[in-house]
């Protein structure tokens, strides 16, 4: 599959042949990997694939083989000038004890910001803080952690915007919201979003990373105005026949090419991209070729 490689300059975010093993187990396999400024990466692959080790690595949480950087700044050894910079949202909630009201003022006090803004969008996902500001942090529900996370997270001023599996325990309303609020910080911020629901982010994010087995396997960018509008001639061709590949681009209405059953065109509309990639990437051990071409009108 096509992958695309970057300079330095700008980049926010750089991965230098990382690794990472626990115990005998290899999670994360030789990582080579540079976000730019302004970029916003969808993290996708399926559960193991190594994205949630990745973003640990990021935030200096593990030790690892290989160089990892943000802002040109070692997480493991610059970990408090590092934490200032980013907004995090983590898969699983912390189990903090400490009342909510407390842990509001202490992560304003971290990155310098107005405790008010991070009240106003905990209100803008529903919920309401005057409520809770007494009660521990993990007594709330997980829904309510979430929403919480999101709200310390993005009331801040940072410039770097980490999150692994987002929107996981939020309720209908509350996951629109969140993604209306990712919209309004798309202009001003890298972000870093791993998720299991690619067609949530299509329209917000403008790179796919896909990981599997601890390596990527798919590094695609797009122009930002192929990712919501206009239609894609694309071509898919695999190293042998596959029935299950077959029968998931002719739900695309992908059309074979040659009496093998190896070659397939067909037509994806802009918005829809991510979700091709994602749905080409499960079938990477055969894939061998993926192009999409901006069709001219």
């Amino acid at each position: 599959m096509q992958r695309y490689f970057y300079t330095q300059t700008n980049t926010v975010i750089k991965f230098n042949h990382v690794s990472k093993s626990f115990r005998r187990a290899r999670i994360l396999d030789g990582i080579d990997l540079q976000v730019k400024l302004g970029e916003r990466v969808a993290l996708i692959g399926s559960n193991g694939a190594g994205k949630t080790t990745l973003i640990r690595c990021l935030l200096g949480e593990y030790t690892h083989d290989g160089e990892v950087l943000i802002q040109g700044q070692n997480p493991r050894l610059q970990r408090t000038e590092v934490l200032g910079l980013i907004g995090f949202v983590p898969q699983l909630p912390p189990p903090l004890k400490m009342p909510v009201g407390q842990l509001i003022d202490f992560s304003a006090a971290l990155c310098n910001t107005a405790p008010e803004r991070m009240f106003d969008i905990a209100r803008r996902l529903g919920l309401e803080m005057t409520d809770i500001l007494s009660r521990p942090f993990n007594k709330l529900s997980g829904g309510m952690k979430q929403k919480l996370l999101i709200a310390i997270a993005l009331g801040r001023d940072a410039k770097v915007l980490v999150m692994d599996e987002p929107a996981a325990n939020l309720d209908p309303q509350a996951r629109k919201i969140f993604f209306e609020l990712l919209e309004e910080r798309a202009q001003n911020a890298t972000m870093l979003i791993s998720s299991h629901r690619i067609n949530e982010v299509s329209s917000l994010v403008n790179r796919v990373i896909e990981l599997d087995m601890g390596r990527i396997v798919l590094d695609e960018s797009m122009a930002e105005n192929v990712s919501m509008t206009g239609l894609l001639a694309a071509r898919v061709v695999s190293r042998q026949a596959e029935p299950a590949l077959g029968k998931a681009l002719a739900q695309w209405n992908f059309r074979v090419q040659d009496e093998a059953g190896t070659e397939w065109e067909g037509e994806v509309a802009g918005p829809d991209r991510l979700r091709f990639l994602g749905m080409v990437s499960r079938y990477v051990a055969v894939v061998s070729h993926v192009s999409l071409t901006e069709i001219k009108t």
